[in-house]
């Protein structure tokens, strides 16, 4: 059985390393729509989508932990996506619990420890393993935009204000390009470290469920969830938008991911 089996993958991947690209991105959209329609028709409570994006991301972290601890190295990991999540994290943490104080704080709370973890080893306990010259990605690229974005496009809640709406959106673009220093330490080193890939291809699982959540509940509503706030109301357009920016840049990434693993290699080189 292992044989047929390692013979399928082999032809599979075989078979998709000859498709081009534009009939890759087909099947993978082909494949995401199939995934939702699955979910759509299983998961009957929508909270489920929250809570198992949530649990998956705290699974990357916890195994990027278990890594530095174990492993005692820091190979792989750009400290720059860790600092830009801490930031961000703490910055959402504080407003959601003058705003929220729901499960989400919960989650937040534990995805910043994890982090601020991370950040500690790094900078410490496994200093001489961290490869500078990886992590070079000037931070004042994804930081400035997103605060000027946020300035021109936030919520509009009169019961709050309107500098803590712009801090929320800050947080919320920034999270959505906070990956791209990670995805830049991999092209410079060429390579996806193991339980590195392990991490970023959790953290696209985590959003395309988030992702799946937004698009399920826009088919459900005949598309008025995207004007949950009324009419000319476009904020919650803004939301969807950010989703599929954040997806869109973990796609790729994920795409190599799995075929390296079809292929039973996950050091796999990265394209330039």
């Amino acid at each position: 059985m292992g044989s047929k089996k390692d013979l399928a993958v082999n032809f599979l991947t075989r078979w998709l390393g000859k498709r081009s690209m534009k009939v890759k991105i087909f099947l993978g959209i082909l494949l995401a729509f199939c995934a939702i329609v699955i979910l759509r028709y299983t998961i009957t409570e929508p909270e489920f989508f929250y809570f198992a994006s949530g649990s998956i991301h705290i699974a990357g972290l916890v195994i990027l932990v278990y890594k530095l601890f174990v492993y005692k190295t820091c190979s792989g990991l750009s400290l720059k996506f860790q600092e830009l999540n801490a930031a961000f994290l703490a910055i959402r943490l504080g407003l959601s619990i003058h705003m929220e104080g729901d499960y989400r704080t919960v989650f937040d709370c534990i995805y910043l420890l994890l982090t601020l973890t991370i950040i500690w080893l790094m900078r410490f306990r496994l200093k001489s393993s961290y490869i500078k010259e990886f992590d070079n990605m000037w931070l004042s690229f994804l930081v400035v935009p997103s605060a000027i974005l946020a300035v021109l496009i936030h919520p509009r809640s009169p019961q709050y204000y309107w500098i803590a709406r712009v801090i929320f959106a800050f947080t919320l673009y920034l999270e959505t390009v906070a990956i791209l220093p990670q995805i830049r330490y991999m092209q410079n080193a060429k390579m996806i470290e193991t339980f590195t890939g392990y991490y970023v291809f959790a953290l696209g699982i985590s959003r395309f469920l988030a992702l799946a959540y937004w698009i399920i509940h826009i088919y459900e509503t005949g598309g008025r969830y995207l004007f949950f706030f009324g009419y000319g109301y476009y904020w919650m357009v803004v939301l969807q938008v950010i989703e599929f920016v954040q997806s869109f840049i973990l796609a790729d990434f994920c795409y190599y991911y799995i075929k390296s693993f079809m292929e039973g290699q996950l050091l796999k080189k990265m394209p330039v």
